[in-house]
């Protein structure tokens, strides 16, 4: 290989290293549903809707603070039959917000004894907006989208859960 070429060649490698090490990373994917067991317990949950029909829910715990910081946010997927359930010690006007938080979201807000007190249908992704109780609550859950109107779960519905 005669000097200029070999010139060329080392610059040209160069090159492509400066570049390749400036352009974007990709970043990393955001978990679906099955990455939160690093983070939560799963458990059960029974709703007795409005019109009297039982659903079972498989639902991931935000207990502690931490948790209940990070909820669902970065999910990207969700299964039909799975939330999570932001559980209070004591009855607080609660509110929550989807910074984050990639899928759209059914907020349903329930008392120490898991009456519905009320729903948020439809929670708007990314969005830092407050989403509060309408009055005291111990329980949050958070499901996918559509799923509260579907299954007919409002105020009044009640959430069954054995800790």
């Amino acid at each position: 290989m005669t000097r200029s070429v070999a010139h060329r060649a080392f610059v040209t490698v160069a090159v492509l290293v400066v570049v390749s090490s400036c352009s974007p990373q990709p970043a990393p994917k955001p978990p679906g549903a099955a990455g939160l067991e690093a983070t939560f317990e799963l458990d059960d949950l029974l709703i007795v809707a409005n019109d009297g029909a039982r659903q079972s829910f498989d639902i991931y715990l935000a207990l502690d603070d931490e948790q209940k910081r990070r909820g669902l946010m970065f999910v990207r997927d969700l299964p039909e039959r799975t939330g999570m359930l932001f559980v209070y010690e004591d009855a607080a006007v609660h509110s929550m917000w989807m910074k984050n938080t990639y899928i759209s979201l059914d907020i349903v807000f329930a008392r120490a004894d898991g009456t519905v007190s009320s729903v948020i249908h439809d929670a708007e992704p990314l969005s830092p907006r407050s989403l509060g109780s309408t009055e005291p609550v111990t329980y949050v859950l958070e499901l996918n989208a559509g799923v509260a109107r579907r299954l007919k779960i409002g105020a009044g519905s009640q959430l069954i859960w054995q800790r």
